[in-house]
This record gives structure tokens, C-alpha cells and sequence, in this order.
């Protein structure tokens, strides 16, 4: 993917609500355009992504594996490997299984970019009628601290400490060696 828009939504009469709708190496090597998908996509979501912006409803193992740009925003879980090699770019996870630890770090959304994190649940519920971002957006100041940034080690000032890894229901990390 280079450009344009794709926004995939379910049938009008689908009841699920938790459809997986899109399969696996989507936005693999993408160099630029948005995605947004009101359901879930497969393993392998946004690899080697440069400068896509993508928005789903939930992802399978290896989200984001290698991403070196751009923004992947998950609104449901991710599998796991979350993060493994991302060296640029972010992502905004609400729940994961596993994160690399040696890759990258999540912590609360700072301030300048949860304005930017909105404006794409927005866009994503503009062009799906999704149920799920619509709930989000109806209770936006909960909505937002549910969210993680997911950025490289890397990114993250050495001053800085970065949030603890939760370990709860739906969030669980791995452990550093």
C-alpha cells in the first residue's frame, strides 16, 4: 500500500461483533495511504510498515513486527509478539498477550498526541459506522486512558522511566531476560 483509503466494514446484516474481516500481512511494506477495518485482521498486521496509517478493531500475533513508521492503532487485543523489531513509528494497543520487551515499551498516551489518537478512532467511525468507536468516542476521557502508546525503546528518553508492564486480565508482557 502507497495511498489511498480503504475502509472495510461488515454486512449491514452481520450481527458479530467481533468479525474477523481482513486476513494476515496486511499493510506488509507499506509505504503510505490509511486503512480502516470495523473488525479484526489477521497475524502479521502493519510488518515492515514505513508510513501507513492504519486503524483495526484487533489484530492477530506479530503486530507490528519490524514497522519502522507510521501509525497502527488496535481498538481491541493484539496476539502475541506485539512490537518485535519496531525501530520507528507508533502504535496505540488497548489490550496484548505479549509485547517485546526487547523491542518496545507502552506507556499512557502524553497529552500532545491524544488528540491525534481521537481524531483517528473519529475517522475510523466516519468511514465504518463502527459500533466499537462510537462507544469509545461516547466516552472519550475513559476511552483514552485505556489506551497504550507502543513505541520503540529506542524513542523513549533514557531519563525517562518507562510505565510499568501491567500484568492483568488481557495484559500480559513478557518478561525481561
Amino acid at each position: 500500500m502507497g495511498g489511498g483509503v480503504i475502509a472495510i466494514r461488515p454486512f449491514a446484516d452481520d450481527a458479530s461483533d467481533d468479525a474477523v474481516l481482513a486476513g494476515n500481512t496486511i499493510c506488509y511494506g507499506a509505504t503510505g495511504g490509511r486503512l480502516f477495518v470495523a473488525g479484526r485482521v489477521g497475524e502479521r498486521f502493519c510488518v515492515r510498515n514505513s508510513g501507513a496509517v492504519a486503524v483495526v478493531e484487533g489484530a492477530g500475533d506479530h503486530f507490528c513486527e519490524y514497522m519502522t513508521g507510521g501509525i497502527a492503532v488496535a481498538m481491541g487485543p493484539v496476539g502475541w509478539n506485539a512490537g518485535a523489531g519496531m525501530t520507528g513509528g507508533v502504535a496505540y494497543v488497548t489490550e496484548w498477550r505479549q509485547l517485546n520487551a526487547d523491542s518496545v515499551t507502552v506507556r499512557e498516551v502524553p497529552a500532545e498526541d491524544a488528540a491525534e489518537l481521537r481524531a483517528l478512532v473519529e475517522e475510523h467511525h466516519r468511514r465504518t459506522g463502527s459500533p466499537r468507536a462510537a462507544a469509545m468516542l461516547a466516552g472519550w476521557e475513559h476511552s483514552v486512558k485505556t489506551f497504550r502508546q507502543m513505541v520503540p525503546v529506542a524513542a523513549v528518553p533514557a531519563q525517562a522511566a518507562p510505565e510499568p508492564a501491567p500484568v492483568a486480565e488481557g495484559r500480559e508482557t513478557a518478561a525481561r531476560p
